[in-house]
């Protein structure tokens, strides 16, 4: 998830731990917490843009980072507040739930998640949820505000960092059905339109969980389609897009490419633009692709100018989004 939603949710975990006086204290340690993980950014700064994308949710998000940091905040914590009479055994279990929410929420993205680095560098993600869902997001960043304008010892406290952290969990419960209703009918829908694939799949398109992108295929090409809960036919409008691995190899020995074709999952394509060459990660979707099915990927990496690979996972995610669009975004989600 965002930075913001791991603050805020760190923050009312903080609170549910220690009511009674202490919660604001612990509010801030749970934010620092939950944002440990997100330590990475900082590789950005002397990393190259393809090593930054594998180093991104990579080591600091493992189980062994997590086994190392936990006692860390626990023995520093429990130092910084002495006199106090909360058990080192809590001040541990505290940090633990912190820090592996943290670690279990992030795998339902898409980007992946290194749990097991850095003895295998395999990547888990579950493309359940959207990076950054308001749905998720709003009550434990509302319930986050309240509790730091609320006064210690107020019974509402109690209210509101339940409401902070069980809304979004039942979000994110109901995610998780959403997801498996839509495997199971873009399952059907590949039969019925006969769309050969090796590998698929289905992650929400932006801000929301009711229309859903889908990508499916082989080393020869991918399939690109949305489908929205709504949707009253049992088909896709498929665009396919040609893996064209024959223009890689004029690049073959790029020191960036491996690490592209690993980050992706083969999850790609290859395309030569104005003599540019280019690599499109499938996985982050299309700019406003629900009604340009010819749009560009948002990731799309220019091979032979490594250095205009600033911000690559995102490049151009809203740059055309506007009030027709939004209004058309809205539709799609209906089933228009």
């Amino acid at each position: 998830m965002d930075s913001l939603t791991h603050i805020a949710l760190g923050a009312c975990i903080g609170e549910a731990f220690f009511e009674k006086g202490f919660g604001k204290k612990a509010m801030l340690w749970g934010a620092l917490a939950q944002s440990i993980p997100d330590v990475d950014f900082v590789a950005s700064f002397w990393l190259n843009t393809s090593e930054n994308l594998l180093a991104h949710r990579g080591f600091t998000h493992s189980i062994l980072f997590a086994i190392i940091i936990i006692p860390v905040f626990a023995l520093t914590a429990e130092k910084i507040h002495r006199p106090h009479n909360i058990s080192f055994k809590k001040w541990i279990l505290f940090f633990t739930v912190e820090v592996f929410i943290h670690l279990f929420i992030d795998g339902f993205n898409n980007y992946g998640i290194g749990w097991l680095e850095p003895f295998s560098h395999a990547r888990f993600s579950f493309n359940t949820i959207y990076v950054a869902d308001p749905f998720f997001s709003f009550w434990p960043g509302i319930a986050c505000i309240v509790l730091f304008i609320t006064g210690r010892y107020n019974k509402a406290r109690a209210f509101w960092w339940k409401f902070g952290i069980i809304i979004p969990f039942l979000y994110l419960c109901y995610c998780v059905a959403d997801k498996i209703k839509i495997d199971r009918d873009v399952q059907t829908i590949f039969a019925s339109q006969h769309i050969p694939h090796q590998r698929y799949f289905t992650t929400p398109a932006p801000l929301q969980n009711w229309l859903w992108y889908v990508v499916a295929g082989d080393d020869g090409g991918y399939y690109v389609g949305f489908r929205s809960l709504f949707d009253r036919k049992k088909e896709i409008s498929f665009q396919y897009f040609p893996r064209n691995d024959s223009l890689l190899n004029p690049v073959a020995g790029h020191e960036d490419l491996q690490k592209l074709i690993r980050f992706s999952r083969q999850f790609y394509t290859v395309e030569k633009r104005n003599d540019t060459l280019i690599f499109n990660d499938l996985r982050f979707g299309q700019i406003i692709g629900w009604e340009s099915p010819h749009e560009e990927f948002v990731f799309h990496y220019y091979l032979q100018q490594p250095a205009g690979n600033r911000l690559v996972v995102q490049r151009g995610r809203f740059a055309k989004w506007n009030v027709r669009v939004i209004k058309n975004f809205l539709k799609r989600i209906r089933g228009d």
